[in-house]
């Protein structure tokens, strides 16, 4: 009988997308196996089951078991056109449920389609309809499907009513809400565009009731969301129902504690909520924070606050209680170091403020997140608490490496420097060990731009070679040293300056530096664009005094001496941002006095202090919008009339790193013959509003207003008549002031190849006769 033969061999034919292995298993019938026809009808149905075939069935001739099969189609391609960006094309892919490599069925791509239209919906696109274009592309089955999308209108919402608002604004109202009333002019940035978030909504009556308790209304009662749309008009009507309640005032706050570990003053001290004002849910919730921290920075790294509320609704007052539980005090067991596939965990170690054995401290981990981050080594860092036991945790510190090192050779234009050639190889973490090195060499063509039609300005030949180590020997203390030469074309006069630099500093503090540096250069100038500069420059006869005409500097008459400018500066540097490239809450800011005359034939004092502050509107606004204030100011002390002053140590505005809108170096006080000599005094701000438009590419935009001046000392009270006698001092001088204003937006990215700032200038104001503007510049290398 046929169920009784055995069976010699097993093929299987018409069989692409499986192995002949993984169909063996499952059918659970092998070679030399009695053949049994229930057994074997299960495996058929096992096959089928799998959901790869269109059909499955066996025959059995001669002892040979041969199963047939007929598969499905395969999805070889699937492509969205017609709506979405690369990037959201890619998340749309994982939501449909089919992807390249699925058997081909109707359900699944009707499926996909279907998820796509809902994702559009909530996206606020209605009406959307999605076409499939199926082709063959195989003849063994296989299809490329292209979805057609023809994208739907978005619903606007014309308006929203708020039945029994009554205490509060509209506009206040509907601060939080995803789903708000068109403003007029919507279609403007900036406005509200009234556009329908259909997968928001239902969150919004949640938004509004909390904006009822950031304004003390506890009891506030706000309905589900009503929308009334049109879809023949794609317009909607929004409707709430509210009931307000009272609106509570803060009676007394109270603190109990299980440990006072802190003392109760000093936390009643540190909290928002005060005493007689209108309560506000958000300063409850933040001031939980602000307990925690408080109780955990002693040890107690698993506090518990509680906050209650006793609440008098007859006198409209609540009492505010916070109840804390300390815990057990914690100490740090291990700190596990992961994600650094090239920094030496000893490197990421000496950044971390907490060591095994260490009492536990919040403030010290959250500092130390941002010390890994102010490296700017790593493009992502996250420090993780793991409970260990009731007294002990583990700190998990994560790090993703960054883009630290370029090997480069290139070209490029710059809005001054014209036709730029240069070679580099830099590495902010050298060998992982955290030192930095360069060598660098560039060549800049220059403009064209001339003065007086004399000479191509912005032409440069320049190199460097630095070495730098931020901890040496894992210490506190730092190094550096580095050697440069340099030869520039201004707009006026030619620049040859050489020298070296080697500087030693300590950490005072984990954002505190203060350091120590020595520097001797020799700079020369000449060939400036006035004759008589070079008539007396070339002659026998000493230069008397500082200058010619009163305040130009840098003329050194060539059979007089060279130039040497030997000096000591000591400097200080405070960071306590949270990021390198993108800070978005902290201040950045150094000063520096350079002390010219140890040696040297150059006497004369610099006095120099940047500072930047951020802050991250998002926790104000929702939005995430950096505030940025940046400020620079200096002056030079010479000790008498005659000292020398170098052209290039003097102050200069214009450009990226001063006012943006006129060109780089280019404000100047100018002598009677037109030489721009640079100022005594400098001070320069600005306002900065920076926006995140393309977070995962690491890309802002920016608007900004500058403002600066420069002091000088001119001939006259006028500065219109010059006063001096035979070219030595002037008889007598009066200080002066030039300032100048711009406005502008910028675009911020951190690209593959660094960070690149485009500068696109708007308006610039107080411009004088012979300032030269420019409309577009850009700069690399620098933080935002």
């Amino acid at each position: 009988m046929l169920y009784a033969e055995k069976i010699n061999s097993i093929k299987y034919q018409g069989l692409l997308y499986m192995s002949p292995m993984l169909a063996g298993e499952v059918t659970n019938i092998q070679e030399g196996d009695t053949l049994d026809l229930s057994k074997l009808n299960k495996a058929i149905l096992a096959l089928y089951n799998q959901g790869y075939f269109k059909d499955v069935y066996a025959t059995f001739d001669k002892s040979i078991l041969i199963f047939h099969f007929t598969e499905k189609p395969r999805v070889a391609s699937i492509e969205i056109k017609g709506y979405g960006t690369e990037q959201e094309k890619e998340t749309l892919y994982t939501q449909m449920g089919i992807k390249k490599g699925d058997t081909f069925d109707e359900q699944k791509l009707e499926k996909a389609k279907n998820t796509l239209k809902t994702i559009l919906e909530y996206q606020g696109y209605y009406g959307t309809v999605v076409e499939t274009d199926i082709t063959p592309v195989t003849n063994d089955g296989a299809y490329a499907i292209v979805l057609n999308v023809n994208r739907g209108d978005n619903i606007i919402i014309r308006k929203a009513t708020y039945e029994g608002r009554e205490k509060l604004k509209k506009k206040d109202l509907e601060s939080l809400s995803a789903n708000k009333q068109r403003d007029f002019m919507g279609w403007m940035w900036g406005l509200n565009d009234g556009k329908l978030h259909l997968n928001e909504l239902e969150y919004d009556s949640l938004r509004i009731q909390d904006v009822y308790m950031r304004h003390g209304f506890l009891d506030a009662n706000v309905s589900s969301p009503f929308l009334d749309a049109n879809f023949s008009t794609y317009s909607a009507n929004l409707y709430y129902k509210i009931v307000e309640g009272t609106q509570y005032k803060v009676s007394d706050v109270e603190i109990n504690i299980d440990d006072e570990v802190v003392p109760i003053s000093k936390l009643l001290k540190s909290i928002k909520i005060k005493k007689n004002e209108i309560f506000n849910i958000e300063n409850l919730r933040a001031d939980t924070q602000i307990l925690k921290r408080e109780v955990a920075d002693k040890g107690y790294a698993f506090a518990v606050v509680k906050p209650d509320l006793d609440k008098n609704e007859a006198e409209g007052s609540t009492k505010v209680i916070y109840h804390i539980q300390v815990g057990d005090k914690v100490h740090i067991s291990d700190v596990i170091i992961s994600g650094n596939t090239r920094t030496s965990d000893r490197i990421i170690r000496r950044e971390i403020l907490l060591a095994p054995g260490d009492q536990y401290s919040l403030s010290k981990v959250n500092d130390s997140e941002n010390a890994l981050r102010r490296l700017g080594f790593f493009d992502n860092v996250k420090i993780e608490e793991r409970r260990v036991s009731s007294d002990a945790m583990d700190l998990l510190v994560s790090v993703q490496e960054g883009r630290t090192g370029q090997l480069q050779f290139g070209l490029g234009y710059g809005s001054y420097g014209g036709l730029m050639i240069n070679g580099s190889v830099s590495e902010r973490n050298l060998f992982g060990t955290g030192q930095s090195g360069s060598v660098y060499a560039n060549i800049s063509t220059g403009t064209g731009q001339s003065y007086n039609g004399i000479r191509n300005s912005g032409r440069q030949f320049s190199g460097n070679i630095s070495l730098s180590n931020p901890r040496i020997f894992d210490s506190r203390y730092s190094g550096s040293a580095n050697l440069y030469a340099n030869y520039y074309v201004n707009y006026q006069y030619v620049e040859q300056s050489g020298g070296f630099g080697i500087t030693a500093g300590r950490l005072i503090t984990n954002t505190l530096r203060a350091s120590l540096g020595y520097d001797i250069n020799v700079t020369k100038t000449f060939n400036f664009s006035s004759p008589l500069y070079e008539r007396y420059y070339a002659s026998d006869k000493q230069i008397v005094g500082n200058d010619l005409s009163g305040f130009a500097r840098g003329i050194w008459n060539k059979d007089y001496h060279i130039p040497i400018a030997s000096s000591i500066t000591p400097s200080i540097n405070f960071d306590n941002t949270d990021d390198y490239y993108f800070p978005k809450n902290g201040i950045i800011a150094s000063a520096y006095a350079q002390f010219n005359g140890l040696g040297g034939n150059v006497r004369n004092t610099k006095l120099y202090a940047k500072f930047a502050a951020y802050y991250h509107l998002k926790k104000l606004i929702g939005l995430d919008f950096i505030a940025r204030y940046k400020a620079q100011g200096g002056y030079i002390f010479r000790y008498s009339p005659q000292d020398f002053m170098a052209i290039n140590n003097t102050f200069y505005m214009g450009g990226v790193s001063t006012i943006r809108g006129f060109q780089s170096g280019s404000i100047s006080p100018r002598d009677v013959y037109g030489l721009w000599v640079g100022g005594d005094g400098l001070f320069t701000n600005s306002v900065e509003l920076s926006y995140g438009i393309l977070e995962a590419a690491k890309m802002r935009i920016s608007g900004y207003f500058d403002y600066g001046f420069i002091t000088y000392k001119g001939y006259s009270k006028d500065n219109k008549t010059a006063d001096f006698q035979d070219y030595g001092v002037p008889k007598r001088g009066y200080e002066h002031l030039e300032w100048r204003a711009a406005t502008g937006i910028a675009l911020e990215w951190v690209s593959p190849m660094g960070p690149i700032v485009l500068v696109f200038p708007i308006k610039v104001f107080n411009k004088q006769p012979g300032d030269y503007t420019s409309n577009f510049e850009f700069t690399m290398g620098t933080r935002f």
